[in-house]
């Protein structure tokens, strides 16, 4: 017995010494040291030693496993540390990885540029609750009950007369009723309508819209106005156009087209082959609106705009697919 145990640690050793890979060092250990390997073999041979030999043999079997088992674990560890990659040393001379950076979207970027264009003309930046009541929505800019031009706004209704905002018009009518005039501000933020999501319209989407309330307000102050905005903002080269339309808060009312600065107003697909593009409506606010806040309609006068800035920011960039907005597509995204 003593001599089987001398040579299984004889072929331990000369085995070991043949390991080169990890891999071989895994059927070593297979071999000799698992639970069925030869070392354990040797264990169970115990049990017929005759009595007077088993305490020279147990002595002699827990040499051979910790012995085995030492020469073992170091063998790996010297494999291991061979199979590590070497580590490059770092140049101190290299220039520094810089790091990604996100871009403003699209939508900030041209809300930014509008309010700066506003704020330097005079105008303050407002803003308001998007829940809002029917009485904010429509009541107080001259939506009568059963008016039609109700039907012209697809509202999302939360509960009984409260509502997503459809407009960020609401605004105007909170800053009348706390501030008497002169009263001059834009109101950015979202607006909601229950439409089907298309190439042209979405869900929730921006505008912003504009306030000028103060004595003897013009229609030739709110022209001059906005045409000093679309210069500043699509090229002093634009030409322009205003348009009668309708608005239930305003009276008289007009749509502004300008230009369309793709073709330079020759006609394409973007332009409807019209060579204009309609980018806002306005109007002079509606006697109706100054007596719901509060102010005198034969002392004050006013006007009042508004655009969507998704639609602005399509123009602007020629983008022909509004959804791609907000698809977090940062291939497009980075285009800005």
């Amino acid at each position: 017995m003593l001599d089987k145990i001398e040579h299984t640690k004889q072929v331990f050793i000369t085995e070991l010494q043949k390991v080169v890979t990890l891999q071989d060092l895994e059927q070593v250990r297979i071999k000799f040291l698992a639970r069925s390997g030869e070392i354990a073999v040797l264990f169970e041979g115990m049990k017929t030693a005759a009595i007077s030999e088993k305490p020279a043999l147990g002595k002699a079997l827990n040499e051979l496993r910790q012995c085995t088992q030492a020469q073992f674990d170091e063998k790996k560890s010297s494999l291991e540390q061979t199979a590590k990659p070497k580590e490059v040393p770092f140049d101190l001379t290299l220039p520094g990885r810089p790091k990604p950076i996100g871009t403003k979207h699209p939508v900030v970027q041209v809300m930014e540029e509008m309010k700066r264009i506003f704020i330097s003309m005079g105008f303050s930046v407002e803003t308001g609750p998007d829940i809002e009541s029917d009485y904010y929505n429509f009541g107080a800019l001259n939506f009568a009950p059963d008016h039609p031009a109700r039907d012209m706004q697809d509202t999302i209704f939360i509960a009984d007369k409260i509502l997503l905002r459809t407009h960020t018009s609401p605004v105007q009518i909170r800053v009348m009723e706390k501030q008497q005039p002169p009263v001059r501000a834009i109101m950015p933020g979202w607006a909601y309508r229950n439409e089907a999501t298309s190439a042209r319209s979405l869900v929730a989407f921006h505008q912003i819209e504009g306030l000028y309330v103060d004595h003897g307000v013009t229609f030739s102050e709110l022209k001059g106005t906005l045409v000093a905005f679309a210069k500043q903002f699509y090229g002093s080269s634009i030409k322009y156009r205003f348009r009668p339309s309708f608005f239930p808060f305003t009276e008289p009312s007009a749509e502004m087209d300008i230009t369309c600065f793709i073709c330079g107003g020759k006609g394409c697909r973007v332009c409807k082959h019209s060579g204009w593009l309609e980018v806002l409506g306005s109007g002079m606010v509606h006697p109706h609106v100054f007596q719901a806040v509060g102010y005198d309609p034969e002392k004050y006068s006013g006007y009042a705009f508004g655009m969507g800035i998704e639609r602005t920011a399509m123009l602007r960039y020629n983008i022909d697919d509004i959804r791609i907005l907000y698809e977090n597509d940062v291939r497009f995204l980075k285009q800005f």
